[in-house]
C-alpha cells in the first residue's frame, strides 16, 4: 500500500468534472483519465491502469469500458485508504455500468471518492 505523500494530488469538484466533460465533448475526460490513473496506481502501489489505456479510453469506447473496469478493481484499495473499503468494493459494478452508458457521471462519482483521500489533510 502506498503512503499518502506518494499519492499525487488531483482534487477537483465532481460537478466540475461533469460540466467540463460535457462542455468539451469529452476531451477533458482524457486529461482526467490520465490523472486519476496516476492516483489509482499510487493508491494500489502498482500499475493498475497504464497511461496508454488512460489516453485511449477517451477515444475508444471498448478501452473506456476497460478503464472503468480497472478503476472498479482499484476501488477496494482506495476504500482502504479512506476507511470505506466494503462500501467502495460494492460500487465496482455500478462504476462499470455508468462507465459504459454515462462515463461523465462515472467520472464524477470516482472523483468524489478520490477527493476523500485529501479530506484529512
Amino acid at each position: 500500500m502506498a503512503d499518502r505523500p506518494q499519492i499525487p494530488v488531483f482534487k477537483n469538484d465532481p460537478i466540475l468534472v461533469l460540466i467540463l466533460g460535457f462542455v468539451t465533448c469529452g476531451l477533458y475526460l482524457i486529461y482526467w483519465n490520465i490523472n486519476v490513473a496516476k492516483v489509482l496506481n499510487a493508491v494500489e502501489g502498482r500499475e493498475v491502469i497504464s497511461p496508454i489505456v488512460a489516453v485511449l479510453s477517451g477515444c475508444c469506447w471498448p478501452v473506456n469500458v476497460y478503464f472503468y473496469y480497472m478503476a472498479g478493481q482499484a476501488l477496494g484499495s482506495l476504500g482502504r485508504q479512506i476507511g470505506k473499503e466494503e462500501d467502495l468494493k460494492s460500487k465496482a459494478t455500478l462504476l462499470l455500468i455508468l462507465g459504459i452508458f454515462v462515463p461523465m457521471a462515472a467520472a464524477m462519482i470516482l472523483q468524489g471518492h478520490v477527493n476523500e483521500l485529501y479530506a484529512a489533510e
